[in-house]
């Protein structure tokens, strides 16, 4: 299995100047939502209000982040970025005032979804600017690329939310909101200036780019979104979940440390999955990765300690970058140049919209039955994904299996 070169990735002309922005934006995105959860919980005190404030964001933004998208495919990124930077500060400026002035539920859940309208789509739009740089002629590093954004993700989950979580825990929640807003605004406009690497509007496509094969409605497409659902209530869960263990035995500071394992055994993990060109198909590494989540999952229900819930979280942790790296290979194989924004971004929809379901169910499940409850929830999504990773052993195929693919991605 030959070796792949992520310092050969970086060097490549324009690619540094996206990715490193992309980064930190990604990082205060990262933030958002925990910080959402500890702003509104440490004003009402309860975990149901902030699991629907967070889920009221995280439903506006897996309904509006396609849209989004499709306007970045027709207008471009440059045009398109900035406004929708400055629209997200506003909308998180409004819903901390909100929650300063005591306001109702209701009030509050529309604040949440008001900023989840407009958050910045830079995962997607950083994979794509990767995609159009590497189709034409080193098509076969694309993993390796998909690995490194992984990485990027599994840092900003590190650094964000054991920031967010610390700054809670010292009795500051808004300045986590201010500062995951900052740093996602700041990220967005240098990333939005780089017009070389940017790829280029679906106007500017040729008529003989106008195809079918434009169309997003492919059961494989559907099955992969079916699986970042399931991923995204994982994500959901874990996030109010472990909150609530961790106050539940009065240790609320342990939450940062708990999530930078988790993030930390993911970056190890992606690093180490983006260093080889893997012979078993891509299928077949969906199946056990996704098995080897729901079995550290399952694990959760059972923890009585903070320790036994780091030991656990490592392991879930690990499995999240390979799976991000095959849900991009695998999307990108499968769909046009000219919608791969969309086609990420509704990826990242469905997990938005299973995170928005996990975060009110829970939420209430946390209240109801303890932080075990919110765990359930987490084990039923990865069992989901397991099942689904099974059909995909039929419907899922590396690019090189594709006939045809690699004349419709590169000209």
């Amino acid at each position: 299995m030959p070796t792949a070169n992520y310092r050969s990735l970086l060097r490549t002309p324009g690619a540094a100047a996206f990715f490193l922005p992309a980064s930190l934006g990604r990082v205060g995105i990262a933030m958002t939502s925990l910080s959402i959860v500890w702003l509104v919980h440490g004003h009402t005190g309860t975990f149901t209000s902030a699991g629907l404030v967070t889920g009221a964001f995280a439903v506006a933004d897996a309904v509006l982040a396609p849209q989004l998208a499709r306007l970045v495919d027709r207008f471009g990124q440059t045009r398109v970025l900035p406004p929708s930077l400055f629209a997200h500060a506003g909308a998180m400026a409004v819903l901390v005032i909100l929650v300063a002035a005591d306001a109702s539920p209701a009030l509050l859940a529309l604040g949440g979804a008001l900023a989840g309208a407009c958050v910045p789509q830079l995962s997607a739009m950083s994979a794509a600017r990767w995609a159009a740089l590497l189709r034409t002629d080193r098509a076969g590093e694309l993993p390796t690329a998909f690995a490194l954004e992984s990485i990027s993700n599994a840092v900003s989950y590190l650094v964000g939310p054991t920031m967010v979580s610390a700054l809670a825990a010292a009795g500051h929640p808004v300045f986590g909101t201010v500062l995951a807003t900052s740093l996602s605004v700041v990220g967005g406009l240098v990333l939005a200036a780089q017009h070389r690497s940017a790829p280029p509007p679906a106007v500017r496509v040729t008529a003989r780019d106008v195809r079918e094969d434009r169309s997003l409605l492919r059961r494989d497409v559907f099955l992969l979104m079916g699986m970042n659902l399931a991923l995204g209530v994982f994500f959901g869960a874990m996030q109010v979940s472990v909150t609530a263990f961790v106050v539940e035995r009065g240790v609320p500071g342990a939450a940062g440390p708990v999530f930078a394992l988790s993030s930390c055994s993911g970056l190890l993990a992606g690093w180490l999955y983006g260093l080889r060109r893997w012979s078993v198909v891509a299928s077949t590494q969906l199946l056990a990765t996704t098995g080897v989540l729901m079995c550290g999952t399952l694990l959760l229900v059972s923890v009585d300690s903070p320790w036994q819930l780091a030991a656990v979280v490592v392991l879930t942790g690990a499995t999240i970058p390979p799976l991000l790296v095959l849900f991009s290979s695998l999307t990108e194989s499968a769909v046009h140049q000219s919608v791969l924004t969309q086609a990420f971004s509704w990826l990242g929809s469905a997990g938005a919209a299973g995170t928005a379901a996990a975060a009110a169910a829970s939420g209430w499940a946390s209240d109801s039955l303890g932080s075990r409850g919110g765990f359930a929830v987490a084990a039923v999504a990865t069992a989901a994904m397991t099942l689904q990773s099974v059909m995909g052993l039929r419907l899922l195929r590396a690019p090189e299996d594709r006939p045809g693919q690699a004349e419709s991605t590169t000209r």
